[in-house]
């Protein structure tokens, strides 16, 4: 992939705000093609820490470190030809590897562990940040998606202003996140690789340039982003239905006398006043785009209950259906 041109004038300006916030140990609001990151100097002890305390993340929990490209990966991990191989199918990416961290490399983002986990984001404004700080001695940065912890991750700047507030004063414009959901997380760090995490990438297309099956997670995989069994999660109660159950599930709802918020292809029956219809595309690639935005418009509308209707159970789907049910989990 060859980076675009950086930014100038205003756009520049700000693009050079973050970057000397950064430096200095602040975080900032940073796009990527998945979702926003709170983005902090991966280095730094206080910065890593700041993140945590913004986003109310479990100390034991880690975090992802953005790097622009192998070389700086390298600085961070125990590289390997099994790296090398998606590094170069697929990064810039949503797609985040996992290895043994090195010895000299700094721990703060990997909440304890021996491993860390790295990405090399494709958007253009997050590839010209970390450009801008390679010169400063800065390689990497830690930027979990930029919301409370367990709460829908933000694809837009709007999101995350509205989630954090003026504890992040600076948040880069770069429109709507191109994929919407977060990478796929693979484990590079065991001698065979791991699906820790699904994603936009899916395990067939990593298994075909790895040459081998990626399995499914482990009792001993490290723990990453996104792994606890309630994430992703609105404020409203959220109920993942079958499309042959929506119907009845309505009905049942607004017999109890909850206000509904229902996210279906198609418009239910029955349908009038106390529910809230948002129609849902049929397209995989269309719903992972739109379903942080729909979970988020569905939870500011005036109800009790959110149902969203069960996405098909292909491969395809995997990441989507990851995604709500542990949205949908208990808390």
């Amino acid at each position: 992939m060859i980076d675009q041109p950086e930014p100038t004038g205003i756009a520049g300006a700000i693009l050079d705000d973050a970057v000397a916030a950064l430096a200095a140990g602040e975080v900032v609001g940073l796009p990527t093609e998945t979702v926003y990151g709170l983005a902090g100097d991966a280095g730094s002890r206080s910065a890593v820490e700041k993140i945590y305390r913004i986003k109310g993340r479990p100390a034991d929990h880690p975090l992802i470190v953005h790097v622009l490209g192998d070389a700086q990966a390298r600085q961070w991990g125990a590289w390997n030809d099994a790296a090398q191989r998606l590094a170069d199918a697929f990064w810039p990416g949503p797609l985040t590897i996992v290895l043994r961290r090195l010895i000299g490399a700094p721990p703060w983002a990997c909440a304890g562990q021996p491993t860390i986990a790295l990405r090399c984001p494709s958007h253009p404004i997050a590839r010209a940040v970390l450009a801008r700080l390679l010169p400063q001695g800065i390689s990497g940065v830690a930027a979990p998606s930029a919301n409370r912890f367990g709460r829908v991750s933000p694809t837009c700047a709007a999101h995350v202003r509205a989630d954090l507030g003026n504890e992040v004063t600076i948040v880069l414009e770069g429109g709507d996140a191109e994929v919407g959901i977060e990478s796929t997380i693979v484990d590079l760090s065991r001698g065979r690789p791991y699906l820790l995490r699904p994603g936009h990438l899916g395990a067939d297309a990593l298994a075909a340039v790895l040459g081998e099956p990626v399995a499914a997670a482990d009792s001993a995989a490290p723990k990453v982003s996104g792994s606890l069994a309630s994430h992703y999660a609105p404020m409203k109660p959220l109920r993942l239905v079958a499309s042959s159950q929506l119907d009845a599930a309505l009905a049942q709802a607004l017999a109890a006398g909850h206000r509904v918020a229902v996210c279906s292809v198609v418009r239910p029956q029955g349908e009038g006043h106390g529910v809230v219809w948002r129609s849902r595309s049929a397209s995989v690639d269309e719903v992972e785009r739109d379903l942080y935005r729909a979970m988020r418009e569905l939870d500011a509308a005036q109800v009790d209950l959110i149902l969203m209707e069960s996405p098909p159970g292909e491969p395809a789907w995997s990441a989507v259906n990851d995604r709500l049910e542990r949205a949908a989990a208990p808390r």
